[in-house]
Order: C-alpha cells, then sequence, then structure tokens
C-alpha cells in the first residue's frame, strides 16, 4: 500500500531572544503560544510552539532558543517561510499593521499565482504571507490580537534552497513520495523555483525548490531555520522508518518527542528533515484551553523540572 506524506506538519527557527520573539509572534502576529517547553536535546534552551487556536498539525512555527549570531543568508538551507491568510483584503490588513509595527515588509505581489506579502520578524526570519484562497478548515484563536478573519491560518509554502537540484528532487519524489508539479522565476537572484506537492496539494502541503549554484552556502543562526517537518499519517510511522532504513537512508532512527513521533534525515544538499505525526497531540499534557500558560515537559524530563525551570529565563 503507498505511503504519502499530507503536508506541512511544521517548521523549526532559530532565535536568539525568545522574550522578543515572543511578544512579535504572539501581540504582532497574533498567534497562540501552545507549547512552552525546551528543546529535548539541549533543557537550557526554550522550544516555543506558536500555531492557530486548535494547535492543529500544520500550523505550527517554532524556535529554539539558542544565544548565537545571526543567520548569514545562503544556499543549503530553509530560506522562506509561508503563512497562509485568507484573501487579498487581509494581505491589506497586514501590510498596514505590519508597517505601523515598524516591521521590514514589502509590497503585495503575485508569485506562483498567488497573491503574497513578503516580511521580516526583527531577527530578520523571512516570512510571506500567502492567500491560500480560504480553503480548508480555519480554527482561529479567540484571545488573538488579530480579527478572527485575518489571523493565520496554518503554514505553507516552505522555500529551500539548494545549488544542485538533481538529487534532492531524485529524494523528494522517488524516496518521499512528492509531485514535481510546475515552476517559476525565483523572485531573488533570477534562476528557477521548482514545486512539488504532497498529498492533495495547495500552499499548505508544497515545498518549493530554489536552485542556486552561484550562491555561498548558508551559516546557521539566529534568524534562520533549523528544519522543515512534514506529515505522516500516525498509522504509516514504523512503515516510514522502515522504508528509511530499507534504502539506507541515514537518519535518526525512531524519536519519541511526545506531542509526535518523529524520524530526521538530511537531503543530500545537507537540509535537515523530519517526518512527523498528527498525534498524539499538543493536548497530551494540558487542556486545549491553558496550552502553552506553564512549562510543560514530556515525562523523562519532569524529574528535573526544578533545575530546567532555574536555568531558563522568564519570557
Amino acid at each position: 500500500m503507498p505511503m504519502h506524506l499530507t503536508g506541512i506538519h511544521h517548521l523549526t527557527a532559530v532565535t536568539a531572544d525568545a522574550a522578543g520573539n515572543h511578544a512579535f509572534y504572539t501581540r504582532v502576529l497574533g498567534m497562540r503560544l501552545v507549547k512552552k517547553t525546551v528543546n529535548q536535546d539541549d533543557t537550557s534552551a526554550y522550544h516555543l510552539f506558536y500555531a492557530d487556536g486548535l494547535a492543529t498539525p500544520g500550523s505550527d512555527l517554532t524556535f529554539f532558543d539558542w544565544p548565537v549570531e545571526r543567520e548569514r543568508r545562503g544556499t543549503h538551507s530553509i530560506t522562506r517561510t509561508g503563512l497562509r491568510v485568507a484573501g487579498e483584503a487581509t494581505l491589506r490588513y497586514w501590510q498596514a499593521r505590519l508597517r505601523e509595527a515598524g516591521v521590514t515588509v514589502g509590497e503585495i505581489v503575485e508569485r506562483d499565482g498567488r497573491a503574497v506579502l513578503d516580511f521580516e520578524d526583527p531577527e530578520g526570519q523571512r516570512l510571506t504571507l500567502v492567500d491560500d484562497g480560504g480553503h480548508g478548515q480555519a480554527h482561529p484563536w479567540d484571545r488573538s490580537s488579530v480579527p478572527a478573519e485575518h489571523q493565520i491560518r496554518g503554514l505553507g509554502p516552505i522555500t529551500i534552497s539548494v545549488p544542485d537540484l538533481a538529487p534532492t528532487e531524485t529524494v523528494l519524489t522517488a524516496l518521499m513520495g512528492m509531485r514535481r508539479e510546475r515552476s517559476y522565476p525565483t523572485p531573488e537572484g533570477g534562476g528557477e523555483t521548482v514545486v512539488f506537492a504532497m498529498g492533495e496539494g495547495g500552499p499548505a502541503a508544497e515545498l518549493h525548490v530554489s536552485v542556486e549554484p552561484g550562491r555561498a552556502p548558508a551559516r546557521p543562526g539566529a534568524g534562520g531555520v533549523h528544519h522543515v517537518a512534514f506529515r505522516v499519517p500516525d498509522a504509516d510511522y514504523e512503515a516510514w522508518a522502515e522504508r528509511l532504513r530499507r534504502l539506507r537512508v541515514p537518519s535518526s532512527g525512531p524519536v519519541d518527542r511526545f506531542y509526535f513521533k518523529s524520524l530526521y534525515f538530511r537531503e543530500p544538499n545537507g537540509i535537515l528533515f523530519e517526518l512527523a505525526t498528527d498525534g498524539p497531540g499538543f493536548a497530551v499534557d494540558e487542556p486545549l484551553e491553558t496550552l502553552g500558560e506553564g512549562l510543560a515537559l514530556p515525562p523523562f524530563l519532569e524529574p528535573r523540572r526544578a533545575q530546567i525551570e532555574a536555568e531558563l529565563k522568564p519570557l
């Protein structure tokens, strides 16, 4: 039976200013902090999850808080994160809101057949509001500073940059089952961006690959992206782990993140990919109504709560 990825699950980026990051994504962007936890591999660092009102898979934009220098932009990296909204009127609302907040924001333009608005967070994280036409369900947060009709609906598409398309395309299509659908001119620096789709397609289920052979490699840092995760139906998780083993793809092997199960591997140009299950979800250890209000720790870290809390700065 064929296995299929169903879309973008989450994207994890890097901040060097957790308090400022929290203020921007909750107050300016109006997203909900649905999980305040720590990096399970480095408990001195926050791992903050922002999402829609119900913490829906595919709406999670997450951040590791690390005291690092700014990213040096380049290829071999994830370069831009799409945030879906409904309608050009909403894009106009956001352009005015972001300008009023002093955010670096561009003009509303058409890209790949959709109206988009590029902007950056205070650390230079490259973001794009994408008009998704209002397709699919939306789960606004009733305590957001943004009116329900203008709230961010979820992630996608995600854009990566590689110097050589061929090996990446082989992994995306032959290993991960994506479809090559079309291409469009890369807006920055010329060249071509190729669109690969998963599941039902559309911006929530697309990876855009910009081919940039002349660029220097990126240097990771604050304002950059750590990895992108793709949605795997819970029932297919073990089969995906076996598929990576059978094809001898170097990977993390199964990793239980408590809120979802993961598999990590790098595509041939070095970008870190994750396959993540939808379940069990963020309400497994705290009520949906109060998600993100306290420090949540998976059971294996709970005995160290006092030590972990003492090392974290208040948000």
